[in-house]
């Protein structure tokens, strides 16, 4: 039978061919500060982990440690799928926000949702940020395999498609280096522990600076 771990591994291997509730903690933002939203599901809300430890706060710190002038929050949802993110988007990504990290699928793909239904959801999400003059990084997810290898097909070129179409910046695969590594996740296989969300805030951080950079470039 197909485990969620299973699908983790599936998912990391087509990756690495492919590629090759509230605001963290911190200091009040000064007006020069740049704002950050990570606007996704339980992979983004910290599911499991306690304070500090969730990928909004570990990439605060991190921005913060390298020079950057941050706030990161946190505006992920534990369930949530493209439907219920394009349903909240204008309550819970403001338009002064500089920086969007959209991190939306992984609950679609586990129900069997409709490809063509998020490709429309997540396209209406990257036109309306796109619209704001919002910088926007897309992180990409993958179909288990169980869906067969038509859906996953129609699925996964959904993320690079659209990434593409709107000019925004994308990262492959959220959980790449922690899919399917038992060390890394929590005892359902399914959500990072906080070694593991230190490892994606880690490989996802030199996209995130490089976007900043041309942000505060203007």
């Amino acid at each position: 039978m197909l485990t969620f771990l299973s699908w983790l591994g599936f998912c990391a291997a087509a990756a690495a061919q492919t590629a090759s509730g509230g605001t963290a903690s911190g200091p009040p933002p000064a007006d020069d500060r740049l704002e950050i939203v990570a606007f996704g599901d339980s992979l983004t809300q910290g599911y499991g982990v306690g304070p500090g430890e969730a990928f909004p706060e570990q990439l605060q710190a991190a921005l913060r440690q390298n020079g950057y002038d941050v706030t990161v929050t946190n505006a992920g949802v534990s369930g949530d799928t493209t439907t219920g993110g394009l349903a909240r988007l204008e309550w819970s990504v403001p338009a002064n926000a500089d920086l969007v990290i959209v991190e939306l699928g992984a609950n679609d793909a586990l129900r069997g949702v409709s490809p063509g239904i998020v490709r429309d959801n997540l396209d209406a999400i990257l036109g309306k940020l796109t619209g704001r003059g919002q910088a926007v990084i897309l992180a990409g997810m993958m179909a288990p395999p169980n869906m067969g290898a038509d859906y996953a097909k129609t699925f996964d070129a959904i993320f690079p498609e659209l990434a593409e179409k709107y000019g925004v910046a994308f990262y492959p695969f959220f959980l790449e280096g922690v899919a399917a590594q038992q060390d890394l996740n929590q005892a359902d296989a399914m959500h990072p522990n906080p070694e593991g969300v230190a490892v994606i805030v880690k490989k996802i951080l030199p996209l995130i600076e490089k976007t900043l950079d041309t942000v505060k470039a203007g």
